[in-house]
């Protein structure tokens, strides 16, 4: 196995692991037993733990990063060119249409998924601290955007708002693992399109809700 292999490899089995173990009970000897190669290739393509789980998240994170940045600030540019203030809808779907497509992307990203998500729940912070600074720039523009598409609403309230969408988008993003709550005899389209547009429109009327 080549270097590049090798590395592909305990990345992806760190994924699986870190989501469905947790990773701070995931060992380094699970490691290495599950992606069937020695401590040493661990130390040697990351250094440590704690700095693989970084490029863990840094593989996904930081190319949807670039999706979700590029289109918000195609939308701040152009707004700012044409003298209007973005529309909430435009900002709103830059940002939740990646994120949501991002389930479908391939192998393994609903693991990171449920990493993510695991990470909020973990009394301790490795994971949480590190995906809240990779996002932290996203999550700025989008808040500035936010801001400038409603001018008339105060900042703390945008603010807030934005946080129950971000809780929000949890649930729809654990759809297929929700089928039990849906009744018997209800259709329900789950993929990341028919979500998004629902979740768009949803979201919206609740950001834009008078005071």
């Amino acid at each position: 196995m080549g270097n590049t292999d090798t590395k592909k490899c305990i990345l992806d089995v760190a994924e699986k692991l870190f989501a469905r173990q947790g990773f701070h009970a995931t060992s380094m000897r699970m490691l290495t037993s599950e992606a069937k190669v020695n401590l040493a290739a661990i130390n040697y393509h990351f250094g440590s733990k704690e700095e693989l789980i970084k490029s863990v998240m840094e593989r996904r994170i930081l190319p949807l990063n670039k999706i979700r940045i590029e289109r918000l600030q195609r939308i701040k540019d152009i707004a700012s060119a044409e003298g209007h203030v973005p529309d909430i809808r435009e900002v709103l779907l830059a940002f939740i249409e990646p994120t949501f497509a991002f389930k479908e992307s391939g192998i393994g990203a609903q693991d990171f998924i449920s990493l993510i998500g695991r990470a909020f729940s973990d009394p301790k912070p490795t994971v949480r601290k590190l995906f809240m600074e990779m996002v932290g720039p996203v999550f700025q523009l989008l808040f500035e955007l936010l801001c400038d598409s409603l001018p008339s609403m105060p900042k703390n309230i945008v603010l807030l708002r934005l946080h129950f969408m971000l809780g929000a988008m949890a649930h729809p993003m654990n759809m297929s693992q929700m089928c039990q709550l849906i009744p018997n005899g209800t259709a329900i389209k789950m993929d990341s399109v028919s979500l998004t547009d629902e979740f768009v429109n949803f979201v919206t009327k609740g950001m834009e809700a008078p005071l």
